[in-house]
């Protein structure tokens, strides 16, 4: 009951922060209803993925002419793919519990029809900045993201528990005039009402993949088990011949045939532990090769589900449900640490076995997104169809994206300066501490509701020993596993 109570404060503080103008979220996001409107309604000039996607087509297309684009054949094709092993999953690994459509089923699964309903549409929502990942294609200067959510229109509109982000190249690589320190120069000076400014240099052409997610199921709290919510995640990268593929997920592990592949495991593992390779995992720049990666993710909240039977991604370093097996022992670690130390490596994140397990969870988009979400997304949006949006429906962004956004605004600083950028990046429950000074004392790092650290015993674990709680507070349990090292600040 303590942590359905810490997301219902931080979620209203979120709001608060929203409504005033967050100078943390500023000019990295656009998040302004009425901007949002305007540029998602625009036939002409504006960011509606109708027009993205089929400029002919106008800004506004409904769902059923979303999917009826030949583009999006391929991604409607992967959903409904997902959806029947999701289910043929749940019927292996919980067979007297229900699944289908509507309350009457113990989870109940989305409705794959709304994918194809004339009354529905994805609607504008937000539009991200992520010129912070810059490090995968310095030639593109990073990413902008716009992020659309579901949305039932007309009489009785409401927001549906999916979103698809359209992300697009900062900049097109072949274009000599732009440079990275202009588009961050276009976005630092943009008022809310001008917000298409910062989005001069966008068209369709800058495409480079969509991202979903949506709640695929979710069980209501009852006799047999606290609430639960399952969310899948699936890339489709864009293709020359103008429509999108299903791809792998950046980092996102495919756990089955790791475990299942002595060989493959074998070649991850020691590509992993490469000194090399090992660093830049630290440093959270690390870019996996698409051999070992997995094409789709269900990551459930509250996180204590992530290793159920459902959800085989998890778990690389520990004996489970998949026949005991795993990839990496503490040893291999310890080894891996030793290494580093002797050739002068600093390492910024990892320095014991449990740092490694925990990043290797949250570089994956599952583990990532299982992480100081709201729900299962960091970025849900504005309920832009909303006149007076609510405390519930004002909430742009989770608290992991809200502790990000100094060490965002520092690269982006770098990048307007022509200084060289600092990539690196935190654990995903805890802001870099670095680059977070203005947050120490809030929600987001020490204060209340904060992620911490209780170290069992006198043991007290390198990778997690700074995260502590404000003075007043204290580090405690989140769930019913009282074991757990990982708590959120109360006071005491």
């Amino acid at each position: 009951m303590r942590f359905h109570l810490a997301l219902i404060i931080l979620g209203c503080s979120l709001a608060l922060n929203a409504a005033r103008g967050d100078p943390l979220a500023r000019n990295l996001a656009i998040t302004d209803p009425q901007a949002l409107r305007d540029l998602d309604r625009s036939d002409a000039t504006g960011f509606g993925l109708g027009r993205m996607l089929a400029p002919v087509r106008g800004a506004t297309l409904s769902n059923a002419g979303l999917f009826a684009l030949p583009a999006m054949a391929p991604v409607r094709r992967a959903l409904d793919a997902e959806f029947e092993r999701y289910v043929s999953r749940h019927k292996a690994t919980l067979p007297n519990e229900s699944i289908g459509v509507g309350p009457a089923h113990d989870f109940q699964l989305f409705d794959q029809a709304l994918l194809t309903s004339t009354d529905v549409r994805f609607v504008l929502a937000g539009i991200v900045n992520r010129m912070d990942r810059a490090y995968l294609a310095p030639e593109t200067c990073g990413e902008i993201r716009l992020i659309y959510r579901l949305t039932r229109i007309g009489e009785g509109a409401a927001r549906l528990p999916m979103t698809l982000n359209l992300v697009l190249r900062a900049k097109e690589p072949s274009d000599a005039t732009l440079t990275c320190a202009e588009i961050v120069r276009r976005w630092l000076a943009v008022e809310p009402q001008q917000a298409g400014i910062a989005l001069a240099s966008i068209k369709p052409e800058n495409i480079d993949r969509i991202e979903t997610n949506l709640q695929i199921a979710h069980a209501p709290k009852s006799l047999k088990r606290e609430f639960r919510t399952d969310y899948l995640q699936k890339v489709f990268r864009y293709q020359a011949r103008n429509s999108f593929e299903e791809a792998p997920l950046e980092n996102q592990l495919d756990r089955e045939r790791l475990v299942a592949d002595a060989g493959l495991a074998r070649d991850f593992k020691a590509w992993l532990l490469d000194p090399g390779n090992f660093a830049e995992f630290d440093r959270g720049t690390l870019l996996i090769p698409e051999k070992f990666l997995a094409t789709g993710s269900v990551a459930s909240t509250p996180a204590g589900f992530a290793r159920s039977g459902l959800q085989p991604e998890f778990g690389l370093m520990q004996s489970d449900h998949a026949g005991g097996k795993a990839v990496f022992s503490d040893n291999d670690v310890v080894s891996a640490l030793k290494q580093a130390a002797e050739r002068g490596v600093v390492l910024q994140n990892i320095r014991s076995p449990a740092g490694f397990a925990r990043r290797l969870d949250d570089i994956t988009c599952g583990g990532c997104h299982q992480v100081r979400g709201i729900g299962g997304f960091h970025f849900p949006g504005v309920d832009t169809m909303a006149e007076k949006p609510s405390n519930t429906t004002v909430v742009p962004a989770s608290p992991h994206f809200i502790g990000d956004q100094p060490r965002r605004r520092d690269i982006v600083a770098a990048l307007r300066d022509g200084r060289a950028p600092d990539f690196s990046r935190g654990f995903s429950d805890r802001p870099q501490a670095p680059r977070s000074e203005e947050l120490a004392g809030t929600e987001y790092l020490n204060g209340w509701g904060a992620t911490c650290y209780r170290p069992p015993g006198r043991a007290n674990d390198k990778s997690f020993a700074s995260w502590s709680c404000a003075e007043g507070l204290s580090c405690q349990p989140t769930s019913a596993d009282k074991a757990s090292t990982i708590g959120m600040c109360f006071v005491k």
